[in-house]
């Protein structure tokens, strides 16, 4: 199944007629968080394949102006083509707006999941909008990632990790990945494609 990811910046090349020929045989779009409504609706729209996302911490407008024909995957595990997919939004709380939590709402989220993952026998892949503490996050409020992450990779040992919300640019797909334990933790910043083999 070959993936496309989104996050924190508008791809110009994929905001173009001809984006699906750019990047073809796409089956599935991610978006881990901060990007315009009209945009995922856009990429939902060309792309013409299912698309779930979770909400970073600047969408906000999301509840008046929800993109359109894409699925919110925050709190919920959805299957596609087998593959068990849980979305977890937000970032790290900094200046009490919405859509940031501190570690103990985050670990309480995490733990409302533990049954859905049980019932599903288990996560294939986790999309969110913080990375988890010690990857690739950084040390001010906003951008520390999440010690509850770290627990639900250690427990359920999922494929992929993927976030966004960590604005950095990469050379080459690698330095996207860190790898932890069995789990390939992602960055998606702007946009990543790649192949998911369950």
């Amino acid at each position: 199944m070959r993936i496309l990811s989104v996050s924190d910046r508008v791809e110009a090349m994929l905001y173009e007629p001809g984006a699906y020929k750019c990047i073809p045989d796409i089956d599935l779009i991610l978006s881990c968080g901060d990007l315009p409504p009209e945009y995922l609706t856009y990429l939902v729209t060309v792309f013409n394949v299912p698309l779930f996302y979770i909400r970073g911490n600047h969408d906000t407008m999301y509840d008046a102006k929800p993109p359109q024909g894409c699925a919110d995957l925050h709190g919920k595990i959805t299957v596609y083509k087998g593959v068990r997919i849980l979305g977890l939004e937000g970032c790290h709380w900094y200046n009490g707006g919405p859509l940031q939590y501190t570690e103990k709402q985050m670990a309480r989220m995490v733990l409302k999941t533990k049954f859905k993952i049980w019932w599903h026998r288990g996560v294939d892949m986790i999309i969110s909008h913080a990375p988890p503490k010690d990857v690739h996050d950084a040390k001010d409020p906003c951008h520390r990632g999440f010690n509850c992450f770290r627990g639900l990779i250690d427990r359920y040992s999922p494929t992929c990790f993927l976030h966004g919300h960590i604005h950095t640019r990469f050379k080459n797909k690698e330095e996207r990945k860190t790898v932890i334990n069995k789990t390939d933790v992602i960055n998606t910043f702007g946009y990543h494609v790649f192949d998911y083999l369950k």
